[in-house]
């Protein structure tokens, strides 16, 4: 259809490509809520359940930790459960975002974004 057209052909494509993204777009959003990861410290003392958007749906404590009233170690353990849930969480959305934009360039650097979005301090 846009053959003749040079790189215009080529620009046409990716928008229509681009167009085509908006529903799976928000497919994917409503797949990230349904999905689930759970993130653990201290040997599964301490487990938090997300969804695939990183909102923390439960946290779990193992009784022992109240038992003993170590609420130290629970403070440390909580936020390490919490960044490795939210790290599976980011790792879901950047899958699920690659999968739709497949292999279609994206402008302005979002491709070096996306890639970056689990930054060298998440892992």
């Amino acid at each position: 259809m846009f053959k003749g057209l040079g790189n215009l052909g080529n620009i046409a494509g990716m928008i229509k490509q681009a167009q085509e993204m908006g529903p799976k777009m928000q497919e994917a959003q409503e797949k990230l809520k349904q999905l689930s990861v759970t993130g653990t410290a201290g040997g599964g003392m301490v487990t938090v359940h997300a969804d695939g958007q990183g909102t923390i749906t439960k946290v779990e404590v193992d009784p022992v930790i109240t038992e003993k009233a170590d609420f130290e170690m629970l403070l440390d353990l909580l936020p390490a459960a919490i960044n490795q849930a939210s790290l599976k969480a980011k790792e879901l959305h950047v899958e699920q975002m690659q999968e739709i934009t497949g292999d279609l360039p994206l402008p302005g650097g979002l491709e070096d974004t996306l890639k970056n979005f689990l930054s060298p301090g998440d892992k």
